[in-house]
């Protein structure tokens, strides 16, 4: 069993910078693909940003520029730095991973592709 919990969510000014952590526990995630979905009210869950390996990367268009994705393997962690964030990206973000790994990079964006979710973390843009 997998379990995921994220952390680094809170309130900020348009145009500022947060920096999310999922920390894994209970099995060693390696290179697993894991991802950050988001769900603002009302919505359905929407793609974030994938990463598979170290260097396989994938984001969503609404983030790409903005946000960046990393792992550290020893930590068993992944992160979501979040830069020139607006109000659209208020939302409570997850963290995903997908193990052992059954996905293909185009598989990645898709919700259904992981088998483990955190919590979740509150990430509120607002002046």
């Amino acid at each position: 069993q997998v379990q995921l919990v994220e952390s680094g969510g809170g309130l900020v000014q348009p145009g500022g910078s947060l920096s999310l952590s999922c920390v894994a526990s209970g099995r060693a995630l390696n290179n697993a693909p894991m991802a950050w979905f988001r769900q603002a009210p009302g919505q359905e869950r929407e793609f974030v940003a994938a990463v598979r390996m170290t260097t396989n990367k994938y984001y969503a268009d609404s983030v790409k520029g903005r946000f960046t994705i990393s792992r550290d393997n020893a930590k068993n962690t992944v992160y979501l730095q979040m830069n020139d964030l607006k109000p659209e990206d208020t939302a409570v973000y997850y963290c995903a991973a997908d193990t052992p790994p059954q996905s293909i990079l185009s598989q990645l964006r898709f919700s259904t592709s992981y088998d483990y979710w955190g919590q979740g973390t509150q990430v509120t843009v607002s002046s």
